[in-house]
């Protein structure tokens, strides 16, 4: 079933996954948005205003040159006007239209901001690729290669930008004043924007001695305070939120309202670093790029409140913490994190250039602030964030007793469902055993009970096929959540769980996991999991996971308790992957290193198989790399019958 976000029913069936308190809060939002139509009050005046955030002395100095290097030829392309956002090349960054889709051709109307039907593709155009250029992300690149170089070009063109972005974007009026996360990333762009051009002679009149600027800022903190995502929707958005507004109160503390606006933030994002977190450090979201996004987030505003000597609670460096110590955990020999649910290739701060490695980074970042583990992988990249991150958060030693952090790697995070089988030849093995998703509508969530990842030496073999979109859409972005686009079983043609839209889902297929024996594969044993699932009606899936170290081999069988029902099991290879299917075995091939690697996948006789690849009608045997963009990939799929009797046995057997 397909279903658009916007649609009368789906406003019902959002509604419904609301409690009382979300539905009241709501409610009051929008008598706020009414009253504030016509109701604009000015800024207060400002006088005086210093902007004291600074970089300590010899910051710029420790960034690694060829860190530096990557960032300034970034910021070349950017002065030429060239970038790519979501698979969509432009070349129109030298002078940008604000409110145009390049992708659709389509602009945004004109008009308060609560009235833009932004949900709408035919009315808008894509809306992320209109939102993502006004995050300011790319002017702190710009700005960053300021500090670097000394060169006044990249100053004067984030000037030029931001002036002729705020002319552009009165407060209240049109596309880019109506979601939080925006305006709240946006918020932490201009404070490191201005950060980093503190040297430039036009710094302050940029910002701090500039009505329009300081227009500006008082109005994103006041819309911040007044709209904040609440309830079913307080995900990731509530941390961009929280953590943008409390930056700019730390860094633009020039209004009667900072103090207030700092202290609510502070509380938010406390609350909701905790909410979105679990125990293990792993996040709520199940979607790994929110995990990295929240982690960016949460470190930018500790920077924040140590420049600006704010008093941070002591529980939100120890949720950082525990949450830079998972990623450190879940990682594959390449520092590749798992592909599990959403991902839309957001980021927190951006001051890097093309080829630095995001995971790595954030690695590198966790070394520095947190100090790494013993069984910490060895990070040997580069980046430029680290070392500005590191130069404004001050050591907090005994904050965090090294008897909280795990003595050594940890394989199965329980509260998560997450479970990483390690063998020889850099096998890696996802295995899905948790919650649907985070809140009532886990809107980042996949329908991936049980489905796994396996990579080989960092290679995707058994892939999760990815995201690659959101809104406008539809049979893509059902397709790339459904069931049948993951490495699970499927019954009688249906999800797990069932989608309400393309953020909604109405009901979720509840997992547990039976058996997690991680240690086995890497003392040459084998490391076993079990997990099961009733989210078909009627009927429960159960999968069973071996990785034999003696063998090189990873056995899977699925177990079907219920009425004879019809069956696909489908298994998705990378975008690396040829594979020659014959009857029940496939014989799969991919390069790495200059080396031709192989594998064979026995498949269960039972079904019958087919291998898919790059079909559209509907959609099947697609691989997305990033948000926006998709390639052929080859996808096996089995069908038959279960008969209530014998399992389906898979077997994926490595060479050499």
């Amino acid at each position: 079933m397909t279903v658009s976000s916007g649609s009368p029913g789906w406003y019902l069936r959002r509604l419904s996954r609301m409690g009382p308190r979300e539905i009241g809060g709501r409610a009051g939002d929008a008598v706020r948005r009414r009253r504030w139509r016509s109701a604009r009050p000015d800024c207060p005046s400002v006088t005086g205003a210093r902007f004291t955030a600074v970089l300590p002395a010899g910051t710029i100095a420790a960034i690694p040159p060829d860190a530096a290097k990557r960032l300034v030829a970034e910021a070349d392309r950017l002065m030429y006007g060239h970038a790519e956002y979501f698979g969509v090349v432009r070349d129109d960054l030298d002078d940008p239209d604000w409110w145009c889709d390049p992708k659709t051709g389509r602009r945004a109307p004109w008009g308060y901001a609560f009235d833009v039907p932004y949900r709408n593709e035919d009315a808008v155009g894509d809306i992320k690729q209109i939102w993502e250029l006004s995050r300011h992300q790319y002017l702190t690149v710009l700005a960053a290669a300021y500090a670097i170089t000394g060169d006044e070009r990249y100053a004067e063109r984030v000037a030029e930008h931001l002036r002729s972005w705020w002319t552009a974007n009165p407060p209240l009026r049109g596309v880019h004043w109506i979601s939080g996360i925006e305006l709240g990333i946006r918020l932490l762009s201009w404070v490191w924007i201005r950060r980093l051009l503190d040297g430039w002679p036009g710094a302050a009149g940029l910002f701090e001695h500039n009505p329009v600027a300081l227009n500006q800022i008082w109005h994103h903190q006041r819309w911040l305070a007044a709209f904040p995502s609440r309830g079913s929707s307080a995900n990731n958005h509530v941390i961009a939120e929280a953590a943008g507004q409390f930056a700019a109160a730390c860094a633009f503390g020039w209004f009667p309202s900072s103090a207030r606006w700092r202290a609510g933030a502070l509380r938010s994002l406390e609350r909701h670093l905790h909410a979105n977190t679990f125990a293990s450090g792993l996040n709520r979201e199940l979607a790994t790029e929110y995990h990295g996004l929240v982690l960016e987030l949460g470190l930018a505003a500790t920077a924040e409140a140590d420049a600006a000597g704010v008093p941070l609670p002591a529980s939100i460096r120890l949720v950082l913490q525990r949450m830079t110590d998972a990623l450190a955990a879940v990682v594959d020999s390449r520092l590749r994190p798992p592909r599990q649910g959403d991902a839309d290739d957001g980021h927190g701060l951006i001051v890097d250039g093309a080829g630095t490695d995001r995971w790595a980074s954030l690695l590198a970042t966790g070394d520095a602030v947190f100090g790494r583990l013993a069984w910490w992988p060895a990070v040997t990249g580069t980046d430029v964030r680290t070392p500005l991150l590191a130069a404004l958060i001050r050591p907090h030693t005994g904050t965090a007793p090294a008897a909280t952090r795990p003595a050594s790697r940890p394989d199965h995070f329980a509260d998560a469902g997450m479970t990483i089988l390690r063998g020889p030849g850099e096998i890696w093995c996802r295995c899905d055993g948790g919650p649907h998703g985070f809140l009532s509508i886990a809107a980042h969530g996949h329908a991936d009970a049980l489905s796994l990842e396996v990579r080989h030496d960092g290679v995707d073999v058994l892939a999760d096929p990815g995201t690659y979109c959101y809104h406008g859409q539809p049979e893509w972005r059902q397709y790339f959540r459904s069931t049948l686009g993951h490495n699970t079983l499927e019954l009688d043609g249906h999800d797990q769980s069932v989608s309400g839209g393309p953020f909604l889902w109405t009901r979720h297929a509840r997992s547990r996991v039976l058996t997690a024996d991680t240690s086995g594969a890497l003392e040459g044993g084998t490391a076993r999991w079990c997990a099961e699932h009733e989210g078909y009606q009627r009927s429960v899936h159960r999968r069973r996971v071996e990785l034999t170290a003696a063998a090189h081999e990873l056995r899977v069988v699925d177990e079907v308790r219920g009425p004879r029902r019809a069956v696909r099991l489908a298994f998705h290879l990378g975008p690396a992957i040829t594979a020659d299917l014959a009857d029940n075995r496939a014989r799969l091939t991919w390069t790495r290193d200059a080396q031709e690697r192989t594998a064979e996948l026995d498949l269960p006789g039972r079904l019958s198989w087919q291998a898919h690849r790059g079909e559209t009608d509907p959609p099947l045997g697609w691989y997305s790399a990033g948000f926006g963009r998709k390639e052929p990939t080859t996808t096996l799929v089995g069908t038959g019958f279960t008969d209530g009797t014998e399992g389906f046995t898979t077997v994926l057997r490595f060479h050499g």
